[in-house]
């Protein structure tokens, strides 16, 4: 009785949610119903127009662990009645036919943001993956691997080619292949080389070591053992993801052998509480995203389906395969609809001086951008950037970047190293990151703190830097943390759902007026060669110390000897060189405006194996006018270069 009653209200209530819908971020919700499912109570609701429900158990378990059916999941429930029984809940949304495809990923997306965000439900669920339910289950937990506690499947596609493809061994299913091809949009020949099955592409999910569990029948004929699990689990365990594999032999196997029964559904239970309880609290991405402007400008162009330009500019972090490679597949598969055109601006050791005078060059020039993401607070240290020449180079890019298009959304980021650890640790806010956070706030952009994050995360214990991040260049791991919180930014944005045109950025008065706001590059033929230097119209190296993207076979000026002079007549209020400071770098002796001259060693910690892209800053807050640049290379050398080599691939100019 008490239950019926318990019913009656919960029934009450969801028809009079069916003249309202609730709306959270992405998702509407809609068609609230309740009823009753093996004792327990089922909510049934429609998340943007897809059906959905979980059952709550009586007593839930403090933090609310759920399990997350991926396909079929009314098949093979005494785990879930187990489960309910100990405190879980039980989750399910409907995205059929559609065989893991990144339409049904977003659709998962929505529904974890609305169990978590608006009910509470724990931040790591179990999945249980049936059948072709092990396409769903793994896209999902590759997109996110560090929301999964841990994977329990039955007999699970690993390899759609192997079903519905029916290409190997297994029967296969024409009809389901042509369905799959149409979700896909593939032809044949595209399917069967799809390069990101469920077997593949396992790095990242294994670096944060989340067990799966696999029971398989020996006799499946409909999808194999040999080609699904069999291959999953090879790549994943070759990449350290922990894995078990326990065949199913009691019983009727039916269907070919792809159905079997499950022999003590308690102990896959015992399975799954093991590794959701106690139930974790990792801290929220959220926590580290400060909203001191919106992206409400590119959120707009996204809305209205139009031609989205975005650029990343760093250095190696943003140059490696990685975060970056994550978030363009997530705006692509995010927002189908819109063309997305993207530019890796990163290149290795390269700081915010370097960026903000090839902003122009490598990054503006190459068309409007809608969103750029800037990051230089690791080289920046590593580079031993005077805080002076940081604060006027980061505040000359935003400025840069904002008069070029007022409309440009501008993102700053602060990444992780060992020495922004220390300087948490001892309780001090790194300068790096305190410049960027300074200036997001005076200019209102979005600002990211990872370096905080990263800390922070490790102070929580969940994860090492040494077992886990392993290095200011991060791995699988550290690259997956940056880009999920870098995409929940872009998910969470306050506005994206404002319906207005986009807003002109206003620029108030510069915090630095030295800043390098007209930063760009001089063409070398504007050089008087004096003595010594030609011009090497294709530069490259005549040893074999290694190169940077973007600074070989290209125009240089070059001289090896002692005395070679050249003069440049400028005008603006800096001036400096980018120069290819190799093993053989020399040093300059160099007076602006007839001024006494001053000496700098061209060679650093790191021209010993290569070529560095170096950007010095020769004259910095002159006049704002003419003047005139002499540079010499002079007598002597750095004891541990061997020659006196000057290449200078640019002249930096704040016009």
């Amino acid at each position: 009785m008490k239950l019926k009653k318990q019913i009656q209200v919960l029934t009450a209530a969801a028809l009079l949610s069916l003249i309202t819908i609730k709306v959270c971020h992405a998702q509407v919700i809609a068609n609230e119903t309740a009823s009753v499912w093996k004792g327990f109570i089922k909510h049934c609701f429609t998340i943007n127009g897809s059906e959905a429900w979980y059952v709550a158990p009586k007593k839930p378990v403090k933090g609310n662990p759920w399990v997350w059916r991926a396909y079929f999941p009314d098949w093979h429930t005494d785990m879930d009645s187990i489960l309910l029984t100990r405190g879980f809940f039980i989750a399910y949304v409907k995205a059929p036919d559609l065989f893991g495809h990144y339409s049904a990923i977003n659709t998962w997306d929505d529904f974890y943001h609305y169990l978590t965000s608006v009910k509470g439900f724990a931040m790591k669920p179990a999945l249980e993956a049936v059948s072709r339910g092990g396409l769903y289950a793994y896209g999902w937990a590759k997109r996110n691997p560090s929301k999964v506690s841990c994977i329990y499947a039955e007999a699970p596609v690993c390899d759609f080619t192997s079903w519905p493809g029916g290409k190997g061994a297994g029967n296969g299913s024409a009809a389901d292949w042509r369905k799959l091809l149409s979700a896909y949009g593939l032809t044949d020949k595209e399917a069967m080389g799809y390069k990101d099955q469920p077997k593949d592409n396992l790095e990242t999910l294994a670096a944060y070591k989340v067990p799966i569990l696999h029971v398989i029948g020996l006799k499946d004929s409909i999808v194999p053992y040999a080609e699904n699990t069999a291959l999953l689990v090879q790549n994943y365990v070759r990449q350290g993801g922990p894995a078990t594999v326990i065949p199913m032999t009691g019983g009727p196997q039916q269907l070919h052998g792809h159905h079997f029964k499950i022999e003590d559904p308690g102990q896959w239970a015992d399975f799954i509480c093991q590794h959701s309880l106690p139930v974790q609290r990792p801290l929220h991405a959220s926590q580290f995203i400060k909203h001191f402007g919106s992206l409400d400008n590119v959120l707009y162009k996204i809305k209205e389906k139009a031609e989205v330009r975005v650029a990343f500019l760093g250095g190696s972090i943003t140059h490696m395969t990685g975060w970056r490679d994550i978030v363009m597949a997530w705006l692509t598969e995010r927002f189908p609809k819109v063309h997305f055109d993207f530019i890796n601006a990163g290149i290795p050791s390269l700081g915010s001086l370097p960026h903000a005078f090839r902003l122009q060059n490598d990054v503006l020039d190459k068309g409007r951008i809608d969103l750029l993401f800037v990051e230089s607070a690791v080289n920046d240290y590593v580079n031993k950037t005077p805080a002076t020449i940081q604060q006027r180079a980061l505040e000359g890019i935003i400025r840069h970047a904002l008069s070029f298009n007022p409309y440009m959304d501008v993102v700053l980021m602060a990444f992780a190293d060992e020495f922004k650890l220390t300087d948490y640790a001892a309780g001090k806010i790194p300068r790096e990151v305190q410049l960027h956070e300074q200036l997001a706030r005076y200019y209102h952009l979005p600002f990211i703190n990872l370096a905080r994050e990263v800390y922070m995360r490790i102070q929580n214990k969940e994860f090492s830097w040494r077992d886990d991040f392993k290095n200011l260049h991060p791995s699988a791991f550290g690259q997956a943390l940056y880009a999920n919180t870098i995409q929940t930014l872009l998910y969470n944005s306050p506005g994206r759902q404002v319906e207005r045109k986009p807003k002109k950025a206003f620029l108030p008065d510069p915090k630095d007026p030295f800043c390098y706001m007209d930063g760009t590059y001089l063409s070398l033929k504007e050089a008087n060669l004096v003595k010594g230097f030609t011009l090497n119209p294709s530069w490259t190296p005549k040893d074999s110390a290694h190169t940077r993207p973007g600074f070989v076979k290209i125009p240089a000026l070059e001289a090896m000897q002692s005395g070679a002079t050249l003069e440049l007549a400028f005008t603006g209020t800096a001036v400096g060189v980018a120069v290819l400071s190799g093993p053989d770098a020399g040093i300059i002796r160099y007076s602006i405006d007839g001024e006494p001259s001053e000496i700098t060693d061209l060679y650093t910690e790191w021209s010993s194996g290569l070529h560095l892209p170096w950007y010095i800053l020769l004259g910095d807050g002159l006049p704002n006018g003419k003047h005139r640049l002499v540079i010499t290379i002079a007598e002597g050398r750095n004891v541990s270069s061997n020659g006196n080599a000057v290449r200078i691939a640019h002249f930096l100019i704040n016009k």
